[in-house]
Formats: structure tokens, sequence, C-alpha cells
């Protein structure tokens, strides 16, 4: 396994992680990713360990916090091995404060974590989304409080708009407090659109993305093809809706050009999409996600590996995106080139 620096941090981290979103399935939602229990999630953290992945990323608004205590119980009696990620913001309650980025939500959701998971720190605790509702004072400054007490070591965010973080880390700046060194963002090959603003933005800053959904919202998996129907597992049947939806045409050009790689070099699709990810700028980790041991295994063989200049061009012209404004206009100034 690969290694990388978190960011700008002296955190180093695998180039693969490991999701928890198939952990609980505790509704209709999260069963569709999946169901796995106890015995099944301490085989998949075997695997993964054996491998040399040793990060895993939860969050409380997984299956409503089973999905972290179910980690927890899979990483009992070798926390000094691994890297926990979770995150939290998003609402866990029906009351008016069991959402959001408050200090009080903060503190009980920090707090709440560690009790699931069986630890008294996370590794990196991430913002899930950005609450405009609480000044950004309020939470860095929850946020070094927390660092400061042991509980948290490494912060991130995720989902946040370009300038959602900024503001955040001028604040950091401001105040002499922590920084966010991550950025759990959405990035594949059938959506690039961080490359716009965030990637430049993560260069710029030395913030890391941490990247969720790698397949396309499990439209790469080399199972989607034109002209026949979703297979009949696919967890699109009940999620398609709940994610991004890209054009029918652009999905299966690239699928084309996927599948061609995927011969020249003996892997498979999801290896190639995995591959062509870990190759761009500012991508500290790929988080990775498994139904099953022989998913899980096959998403491991992403790693060890490159596409070649000329392959990474090929999957670059075939899913280059209608880019938005102002950054198509912005690419007509030599003094401000794209990263990609």
């Amino acid at each position: 396994m690969e290694y990388r620096r978190l960011g700008s941090s002296g955190l180093m981290v695998p180039a693969l992680s490991f999701g928890t979103g198939t952990f609980g399935g505790a509704n209709e939602f999260f069963a569709a990713w999946g169901s796995t229990d106890v015995a099944e999630a301490r085989r998949l953290v075997d695997i993964c360990l054996d491998a040399g992945l040793n990060m895993f990323d939860s969050a409380d608004s997984y299956s409503m916090g089973a999905a972290e205590s179910i980690l927890g119980q899979a990483i009992a009696g070798r926390r000094d091995k691994v890297l926990i990620s979770t995150k939290a913001t998003f609402r866990v309650g029906p009351g008016p404060n069991d959402l959001g980025s408050s200090r009080f939500h903060l503190v009980a959701a920090c707090e709440a974590a560690l009790k699931r998971l069986g630890t008294d720190y996370i590794d990196l605790f991430q913002l899930h989304g950005f609450d405009p509702l609480t000044p950004v004072e309020e939470v860095m400054g929850t946020l070094d409080t927390l660092v400061r007490a042991g509980k948290i070591r490494y912060i991130g965010v995720s989902n946040f708009s370009g300038w959602h973080l900024m503001k955040s880390l001028a604040v950091s700046d401001r105040y002499g407090w922590p920084r966010y060194v991550a950025h759990q963002a959405y990035y594949s090959l059938i959506g690039r659109d961080y490359e716009w603003e965030l990637m430049p933005l993560g260069l710029d800053q030395g913030v890391g993305a941490v990247v969720w959904s790698p397949l396309g919202w499990g439209r790469l998996t080399g199972k989607i093809r034109r002209g026949q129907p979703l297979p009949e597992r696919s967890r699109l049947h009940k999620t398609a809706d709940r994610g991004p939806q890209p054009d029918a045409d652009y999905l299966y050009e690239v699928v084309d050009v996927l599948d061609e790689v995927a011969e020249e070099t003996g892997k498979t699709v999801p290896q190639v999409a995995l591959n062509w990810l870990l190759q761009r700028p500012t991508v500290s980790t790929v988080i990775v996600g498994a139904r099953d041991e022989a998913q899980l295994r096959q998403n491991l063989g992403a790693v060890g590996w490159n596409l070649t200049p000329e392959q990474v061009a090929r999957l670059d012209a075939a899913s280059a995106p209608t880019i938005a404004y102002p950054y198509w206009h912005q690419r007509g100034f030599e003094r401000n080139p794209p990263p990609v």
C-alpha cells in the first residue's frame, strides 16, 4: 500500500481508505448499500489491514450511528493499528439541536461518536456539510477546544463550497486555531466538478482530497452498460435519485474507454477508474466500499501499478466535462492555468 500526506499535515494515510456506509443497513437507503454485521465487518477489517489499508471512514448519520458502533466493535483490540475518520453535522435526531455545527451539537456529536467507536480519540473529524446558521468563529473555536482536549487529532470538511472552506481557513489563521487539512469530496471520472474550484483551493491551501463515491455513485462498476438493464442487485434501483445524475450518453462514452483500458492493462473497470483518481492532484486517499470480500479484494487491486500517461489522457478526453462560468473564462488567462 502507498501512503500519502493528508493535505499539508504530517499525518500519513493509505492511498485507499475503507468506507463503512455498508455497515448496519438500518434503513432503506443504507440497506441498499449493504447491511454488514459485526462478524462480517471484522473480516473486512482483517483483509484491509493485511493489505496495508488502515484508515476507516464513517459518520454519525450512517445508519443512525450503527455504522460507527459496528466499526468500533470490528477494530476492538487493535485501535493502535488503525486511523478512524468520521463525520458529524447532519440530522441524527428529532430535536432542534440534533443537527448542525453549533458548539452544542458538535461537542455532543463528538462525545457520542467516541462512545460508539469505543475509543478516546478520533484521528480525523470532519463536518459533513456547511452550516450557514452557525458563525464560523463558533465552529472553529469548538473544534480547537476538541483538538486541545485530545479528542480529535485532525479536522476536515465534506461537501463544502470553495468559499465555505476558504472562509473557515481564514478564521483559523486569524485566531491561530487548527486548520482543515482534508476535504471529503465527490470526485470520479463521471463527476469532475471538484477540479474547477476545490482542487485549485486544495493545492493553494494544503487541503487534501478524501474522495467519496469514486465509482460515480455505483455507475463505474463495469456492470452498467449501454442498452442493458440495471443489474438486479444494483443499489441504483433505490439510490439513483439521491446522488449525481450524469447524462447517459456521457456515461457510456466513459465506460467504453474504461473497457478499452481495462483490456489493455488486464485490470477491471473499477480498478482502472480508481487508479485514474489516484494520479490526480490533491488526492490524499480514495474511499472504497464493499458489500463482501470479493468487492473489497477487487478494489484493493487498484494500487501497486499505474496507468500510462497515454491511457490517462484518453480517460481525461472521454470524461471531459462542460466547464461552468467563470472557470471557462479563467482558462483563457495564461497566468491562471488549470491544475489538470
